[in-house]
């Protein structure tokens, strides 16, 4: 190697950087033992700020755009090594290039649950996670607080402490919010917009700015989750009386056993029995009502009857007979049993039902 070789790989004439990482905050140009060029030109690209650290103290932050390295363009550094206007020697100040771009798919969530207040449940217990962005907004204050004397400064190592920072901010943002947990699935983006305002002051003690909290799951305790379930379950079958009555019906049309059917009627019998028992409540003596018809008894024929298209039942034939008695059946009523082809008129299904005739009634008392 000739002396000039020797002399020109002492001198650094360009200094620039590109990055392809895509996680990198923070980098260091390296020296490598050589000096900067008095004149040399330093690149910074968009998206980028440079900052010279000379004896450890930050001297210059430069933004986008292409530099000569001179006393006219180093104003804070001329100050600090007294160099005179002119001074054409080397120098060995450090080069910082700091990524101002956006961070994004940065995740947080939350290890434990939450308690927080609710105004349908009371107290819940939630848990949490998203993801967030980030760009560094203060290039001093990052450099002197979080990077230190790093070369190579990525998201990897603030990540956690900045997930634990939302999560803990967290807590106090949703106690202070008063939107009910089960409308929070609904203003995802809403809330996490709110959230962000209400945590992004914390990240600028870091040179950071907060851009944005996304929210994807907001989540309830499991056993609370199956509470829920059970309690939507019972809303869509509405009326517990109706809905058996419903079942009775399309076991009749698939042509359900004895059996089921049996099983069914006993079934709505202690539908309507609930059903009166939460309409009655308390009686004047404070005890329950007790309800107005039983079940009907075991043994006899089971009869079903039609009535505004629906299927009501069972019924023994003293019943029906009863029933006919006191005219809420007639000879065209339709009526089904057991072993039927199908509905038979009451004419046809009991001939002798409407065939007796009660005797005169007694006479009056003297």
């Amino acid at each position: 190697m000739g002396l000039f070789d020797w002399v020109g790989g002492q001198f650094i004439d360009v200094i620039d950087w590109t990055d392809d990482s895509h996680d990198t905050m923070v980098w260091r140009f390296p020296r490598q033992g050589n000096e900067i060029k008095y004149g040399a030109k330093l690149i910074v690209r968009e998206s980028q700020v440079a900052a010279f650290v000379n004896e450890g103290e930050i001297a210059d932050i430069l933004g986008p755009g292409t530099y000569e390295l001179e006393t006219r363009n180093l104003p804070i550094l001329t100050n600090l090594q007294h160099w005179d206007h002119g001074f054409n020697s080397p120098f060995k100040a450090e080069v910082y290039f700091l990524n101002t771009k956006r961070f994004t798919d940065l995740k947080w969530g939350t290890k434990n649950p939450i308690m927080v207040r609710d105004p349908e449940f009371a107290m819940v217990r939630l848990r949490a996670f998203g993801t967030y962005e980030i760009r560094i907004s203060d290039p001093e204050t990052f450099l002197k607080e979080i990077v230190g004397t790093d070369g190579h400064f990525t998201t990897d190592e603030i990540d956690d402490q900045l997930s634990n920072l939302i999560v803990s901010k967290l807590a106090v943002v949703l106690g202070q919010d008063k939107t009910p947990v089960l409308d929070l699935a609904a203003n995802y983006e809403l809330f996490g917009q709110y959230i962000t305002d209400g945590i992004a002051p914390y990240f600028e003690e870091y040179g950071l700015e907060l851009t944005k909290i996304l929210v994807e799951n907001i989540s309830l305790p499991p056993e609370v989750e199956k509470a829920l379930d059970t309690r939507s379950s019972r809303a869509i079958s509405g009326n517990l009386d109706e809905h058996l009555k419903y079942q009775a019906a399309q076991s009749l049309g698939n042509g359900g056993t004895m059996s089921e059917m049996a099983g069914m009627g006993m079934g709505m019998a202690m539908g309507q029995q609930m059903a009166q028992a939460m309409a009655g409540g308390l009686g004047a003596s404070g005890q329950h009502s007790t309800p107005t018809a039983p079940p009907p008894p075991p043994g006899g024929a089971v009869w079903f009857v039609a009535e505004n298209g629906r299927s009501k039942g069972p019924y023994t034939e003293t019943q029906l007979r009863q029933m006919a008695g006191s005219g809420q059946l007639n000879p065209e009523t339709y009526l089904w049993k057991e072993g039927f082809d199908g509905w038979k008129r009451a004419k046809e299904a009991l001939p002798g039902l409407f065939d007796a005739t009660p005797p005169p009634p007694p006479p009056p008392p003297m």
